[in-house]
């Protein structure tokens, strides 16, 4: 809690008060929901929350946008702080011990189910998905909302131009790096680039392989955990990508998903991005082009074994009627229910959050008509996870996450190798760890 309260003091944020609809006389109970959902998204999310207004008559959901991620939960701290907090947040999956710690400001799902009453089986939900965000003992905290994995995306024209299969992207990384050579022989300057590259090339490179990003169980066992991102396997792996560079084998685009463009303009032959990008993709990309799993070295790790996931999570905040609470536990069934999911993952990219709504996409032939929108599940779900590929659960990772991107930046740039890089990461993120550590208690 205390580190809740100093995260709130150190942001210059003016609290909102919940805003209802202007000018309406409903005698709904209002549920006020802030998210992070911009564009198209932002516009199917205000879907959602009207198909459930209209199927029922005592609720209202309000949807609010409130910037990206950050923004967003930087302004529910600061309106939780001001007591005027909304009923649910929108929180990006590395603010998850963040929220964790915020005793006495949280409402578990788990909670919020049993005392309302409201039907509910973790159990009908992707694994893969949920234990990212689950207590110890197997309880849900937050519910799962928006959830994706990297995958592989690549130009099957420039495949075909280079003598290769279109129909079969590469699997392991030497076999990308000659896929690579061949397209930039075949005119095309990039072999390839990635988005997020901390999410990407760190955290699902460790996930895929099997190994740790840190000690605990990745976080999960305890706040007395270090990071371990300078392994021989990360080292070896970033130092790889820095040497690629050399001959545009690998270009560095940007930290989030500026390097989108050098894909979809047909510079870059292939692009490691989110599986939420795949509606992005199509409508910039004038060209086929494929997914497929992310690649992997044979040599290190069990791989593969399966992708952690990116997105987000809705929280709910504690201090409302109990009434209200009621109509947030009703919307979370609508939200989760197949048809809701399934329409949501078919026309976003996202996953569906649970075994029903991936069973009714295929029984709707999606998947036939869009075999590439299937592959990040299977990627997911390709292995159950381990303690290493379940996810991370660190203290401060949000500003973590910036000191790796520093760190990487300072790779590629040549002015550091991939071990000093790495060890720089590890002692700058150590110490945000125990920064949070210490205010958590």
């Amino acid at each position: 809690m205390r580190h809740f309260r100093m995260m709130a003091a150190a942001v210059a944020v003016s609290a909102l008060a919940a805003v209802g609809s202007a000018g309406t006389a409903s005698a709904k109970t209002q549920i006020q929901w802030w998210h992070a959902m911009g564009g198209a998204l932002g516009e199917r999310v205000a879907d959602i929350a009207k198909g459930f207004n209209e199927s029922q008559s005592e609720y209202e959901v309000v949807p609010t946008n409130k910037g990206n991620y950050t923004e967003n939960m930087t302004a529910g701290i600061a309106a939780f702080r001001a007591g005027k907090q909304p009923h649910i947040l929108q929180v990006f999956e590395v603010g998850t011990a963040t929220m964790m710690a915020a005793k006495g400001a949280i409402k578990p799902v788990y909670q919020l189910m049993e005392e309302t009453g409201e039907p509910f089986n973790p159990d009908a939900y992707l694994t893969t998905v949920t234990g990212y965000y689950m207590t110890n003992d197997g309880k849900l905290l937050s519910m799962p909302f928006n959830s994706s994995t990297p995958v592989l995306y690549y130009n099957k024209e420039a495949f075909t131009k280079a003598g290769l299969d279109p129909t079969a992207p590469p699997k392991t990384w030497p076999e990308l790096a000659a896929a690579a050579k061949k397209t930039q022989a075949a005119g095309y300057p990039c072999g390839f680039t990635t988005a997020w590259q901390s999410w990407v090339q760190i955290e699902n490179f460790s996930a895929w392989h099997n190994i740790p990003i840190g000690t605990k169980a990745n976080g999960f066992g305890g706040l007395d955990t270090e990071l371990t991102i300078n392994s021989p396997a990360h080292v070896k792996h970033i130092q790889q990508l820095a040497d690629w560079q050399k001959d545009k084998t690998f270009v560095y685009g940007g930290r989030r998903g500026d390097s989108q463009a050098l894909f979809t303009n047909g510079e870059c032959a292939m692009y490691m991005q989110s599986s939420a990008g795949l509606a992005g993709i199509t409508k910039t990309a004038k060209f086929e082009f494929g997914a497929g799993m992310l690649p992997y070295w044979p040599d290190i790790g069990k791989a593969p074994q399966n992708t952690i996931i990116g997105g987000a999570t809705l929280w709910v905040f504690d201090g409302h009627p109990a009434e209200d609470y009621k109509g947030v536990a009703k919307f979370f069934s609508y939200l989760a229910s197949p048809e809701v999911q399934a329409e949501w993952h078919q026309g976003t990219g996202y996953l569906p959050i649970t075994r029903a709504a991936y069973d009714l996409t295929k029984k709707q032939g999606f998947y036939d008509k869009n075999p590439d929108a299937e592959t990040a599940l299977k990627q997911m779900t390709l292995n159950e996870p381990t303690e290493n590929s379940r996810g991370l659960r660190f203290g401060n990772y949000v500003q973590i996450r910036d000191v790796i991107n520093e760190e990487l930046e300072a790779i590629w740039g040549g002015s550091k190798t991939a071990q000093e890089g790495l060890d720089a990461a590890v002692a700058r993120g150590n110490d945000l760890i125990r920064k949070f550590e210490k205010e958590s208690q």
